[in-house]
């Protein structure tokens, strides 16, 4: 009954939330004006439809799901811990606080890189309603055949053109795992969870299998392996990437009808279907995005390490879920954002960087890191949680 008195009372498109407007516009089989494509709106966003429930029944959740409020408390969070680091840090013989020095905040932003850049995708995935557990060994698989095309293929005229080929082959290997991820998950109605648990343990052995279980060394020098790992490992090169990506992403989520699509369909997916949404076309790339954003991952790794490692981003995937949860993604899809995201990037890598100044045990990092991912969670609206 609540559905078909929110069915009557959407008269017109104008009244439906700005994301949701693009149900209005999809040529399908379901008539935009029609009373189920208003009652499909309906269900996928019912709770963000204003003044059409009863006040008694969100009063209590009124003030924590402000905007205005989600806003300041992420702000706080980050601050927050950026002033306990600040106290925790220890100082220099000058006095100077080692956490507040430019080399030491710009090396935690390259540390934490090649997470954030995973986790711009994997919001995308957490906010259609779906899971990659492939993105560690996704990463293994592209510095393991990024480096075998540097190490071992001679092909190129020069060193730049070399560069290139090889970023491109391995970016389009990676790519095509993640559409393999997204195709299954889309045609096969497995939960992607699974999925992708299959595709991390296949991809793993397949990273182990081309590089014979040995680390690939890329070496320094002036030819195209040195060329490689010298450009995409300095602090600016590692920096902008992130932040030009993280622009482009938010574009992506914000700005364009892809982005929309993605929040209906983690809302609620059957009715995305009844609204004539090409849900199986948006798992299918959503998916793309995260295989290639992890080999972008991966590409800085292997720069960095300056070897193709078969055992690289082990456990990858959790701390990319972790940034994304701690930015305020909710696992049950729907609902998340790239600037929440980013918080969450720095957050954990303020953490990490601190942590490590005082010399804390590894271990024990891995059980304080449990512990903020925990508060985080219990830190959001009810809303975002159920």
């Amino acid at each position: 009954m609540r559905n078909r008195a929110a069915a009557r009372m959407l008269t017109s498109a104008s009244e439906l939330p700005p994301y949701l407007e693009v149900l209005h516009d999809t040529r399908s089989s379901i008539p935009p004006n029609t009373c189920c494509s208003r009652m499909a709106a309906s269900l996928i966003l019912w709770p963000e439809i204003p003044g059409r429930l009863p006040a008694s029944n969100f009063e209590s959740m009124k003030i924590l799901d402000h905007p205005t409020i989600e806003r300041f408390r992420n702000a706080l969070v980050f601050f927050g811990i950026f002033i306990l680091a600040t106290l925790l840090s220890q100082r220099t013989a000058q006095g100077e606080i080692i956490f507040l020095s430019a080399g030491n905040l710009t090396d935690a932003l390259r540390s934490v890189t090649p997470v954030g850049i995973a986790a711009l995708a994997m919001t995308l995935v957490i906010i259609a309603g779906g899971i990659d557990l492939s993105v560690g060994s996704i990463v293994a698989l592209s510095g393991v055949v990024v480096a075998r095309l540097l190490a071992e293929w001679h092909g190129a005229a020069n060193a730049g053109l070399h560069i290139a080929i090889a970023i491109s082959a391995t970016l389009l290997v990676c790519t095509l795992v993640g559409l393999l991820n997204g195709f299954l998950t889309a045609c096969l109605s497995i939960q992607p969870f699974v999925i992708t648990l299959a595709s991390m343990i296949g991809i793993r052995g397949l990273a182990l299998w081309l590089s014979n279980n040995e680390r690939i060394g890329l070496g320094v020098g002036q030819d195209a392996p040195g060329v490689f790992g010298a450009a995409l490992s300095s602090k600016a090169t590692m920096i902008v990437l992130f932040g030009a990506l993280s622009l482009l992403f938010l574009a992506i989520l914000n700005r364009t009808v892809f982005g929309r699509y993605l929040r209906a369909l983690g809302d609620n997916a059957s009715a995305a279907r009844h609204a004539g949404l090409p849900v199986r076309k948006i798992q299918v790339a959503v998916y793309g995005l995260s295989g290639f954003m992890a080999g972008v991952a991966g590409l800085l790794i292997a720069a960095r390490t300056t070897t193709g490692d078969p055992n690289a981003g082990i456990a990858m995937e959790l701390d990319t879920i972790a940034v994304v949860v701690i930015g305020g993604a909710s696992l049950a899809g729907g609902r998340g954002g790239i600037l929440g995201t980013l918080n969450g990037t720095l957050i954990v890598g303020m953490v990490t960087n601190i942590l490590g100044l005082r010399n804390v045990d590894f271990n024990l990092q891995l059980v304080l890191k449990a512990c903020i991912i925990v508060l985080a969670v219990a830190l959001q609206p009810s809303k975002r949680r159920e």
